[in-house]
């Protein structure tokens, strides 16, 4: 029993028509990630699922990972300026191997609507001091069958083959996706990357009065979450409800929330049960606690939509259960679950209670660890994996103990897949 409700491994709250998410049919879904020489990773080939769960200690660079996927949003939305300049410079992004800075690469397989796939990579270079440029950048996009329908190579801003035979013009400092998704055949692709959504929630930005905004994208600290939840009360009731419900159910006594004005700002009102009073007590973020507020960034950082009628393609938050009592975890898991009918999840911790909530063989559990500054991601051990199965130690007395390792085998056979970004290609500039 917890909270009063009982619960098995692949529970959530009874009935599905406000469900966090659904339709599965027009989804797109990232299939692996592949990362060679950003900040501390210096190379990983990760297959995504629905729920992916990476586990390590602070600075071990499972932020990194996240941010490797948030700088692909950042450079076809934004500039690909901003996304290198925000980070620090490009050398502040590149891995320095030896002393010396390397050029990076990010790589992505999808499923499309349509059951296309898609492949979508590059690589940049520095180019003197601070600057920087678009080494090659190549889109594949194939039918269910593995048939070539379109794709784009390009070297240096220059385009080397693609089709169709029309492509707009390259220009060497910028990701080439942006200008072709005017086209047809790569517009899903572009949608789907520009749909991705990174959390490291703050709550004191969520309990901030805030200047209302139209609440169609989470900021990444939650600071507007006030306008986002507005939206999804009048767009989505159904899913409004049902982040209310999860709420109540990890935070027993909450009973509603809603958007209230603030002069020109706008901010939560939260309803709460008090023991002898006959109505509720009314407080504001500010006489929550940090996790309650933590909780409440996630759960709709999960069920926000990209537009009125997509969900986001992916969502990665970063210790979503900090500050959350232990027992709350296992409601949390179900919401996170439940939000994978509709959206990725890739969820970073270090957190045991977390830990113990996860299926490890229906969701993708990956160690992240640090040895002499690289970060090394793979699957949990043989030997780990059995102690969990034969059910000696649950994943979260394993990471009390430090017994948790990254499978070397796991790390050889990411190297292998990894290696297509060689190629001669990876030169130190």
């Amino acid at each position: 029993m917890r909270n009063g409700m009982s619960r098995d491994a692949d529970s959530t709250i009874e009935g599905d028509e406000g469900s966090l998410f659904a339709d599965k049919d027009a989804r797109a879904i990232v299939r692996r990630v592949q990362i060679r020489n950003f900040k501390s990773i210096g190379s990983c080939s990760v297959e995504l699922r629905n729920l992916t769960i990476l586990l390590g200690k602070n600075g071990a660079g499972k932020s990194n990972f996240l941010d490797a996927l948030r700088f692909v949003t950042d450079g076809l939305q934004f500039s690909l300026e901003q996304a290198v300049l925000s980070r620090g410079g490009i050398d502040a992004v590149r891995t320095r191997s030896t002393g010396h800075p390397r050029n990076f690469a990010v790589r992505l397989e999808l499923t499309l609507p349509g059951f296309q796939s898609g492949t979508y990579e590059f690589e940049i270079a520095a180019r003197g001091q601070d600057r920087f440029f678009v080494k090659h950048e190549n889109l594949e996009i194939t039918s269910a069958s593995g048939e070539s329908i379109a794709h784009y190579a390009l070297v240096e801003g220059k385009t080397k083959n693609g089709s169709p035979a029309q492509h707009p013009a390259a220009s060497a400092d910028r990701l080439y996706l942006v200008a072709a998704s005017s086209l047809p055949e790569f517009r899903p692709t572009y949608d789907a990357l520009v749909s991705m959504g990174f959390y490291n929630l703050n709550p004191e930005a969520m309990k901030k009065g805030q200047t209302p905004d139209a609440g169609e994208l989470l900021h990444r600290d939650g600071g507007n979450i006030a306008s986002v939840i507005a939206r999804l009360a009048v767009d989505k009731p159904d899913v409004f409800v049902r982040i209310r419900e999860y709420l109540e159910r990890i935070v027993p006594g909450v009973k509603n929330f809603e958007r209230i004005a603030l002069g020109p700002l706008e901010t939560l009102e939260f309803r709460q049960e008090v023991q002898g009073s006959r109505h509720f007590w009314k407080f504001y973020p500010e006489s929550i606690s940090d996790g309650t507020l933590r909780v409440l960034g996630a759960l709709t950082a999960v069920a926000q939509l990209a537009n009125r009628r997509m969900p986001l393609t992916l969502v990665g938050i970063e210790e979503p259960e900090t500050a959350l009592h232990p027992a709350a975890a296992g409601a949390l898991m179900d919401a996170l679950r439940e939000a994978t009918n509709h959206t990725q999840v890739i969820v970073t911790t270090h957190s045991p209670d977390l830990l113990n909530e996860v299926n490890i063989d229906a969701e993708t559990l990956f160690v992240v660890k640090a040895e002499e500054g690289t970060t090394r991601i793979a699957r949990p051990d043989n030997a780990s994996l059995q102690a969990i199965r034969e059910h000696l130690y649950t994943p979260g007395e394993l990471l009390r103990m430090d017994q948790l390792e990254p499978d070397l085998h796991d790390v050889q056979r990411q190297q292998q897949f990894t290696m297509s970004f060689d190629n001669g290609r990876d030169e130190t500039v």
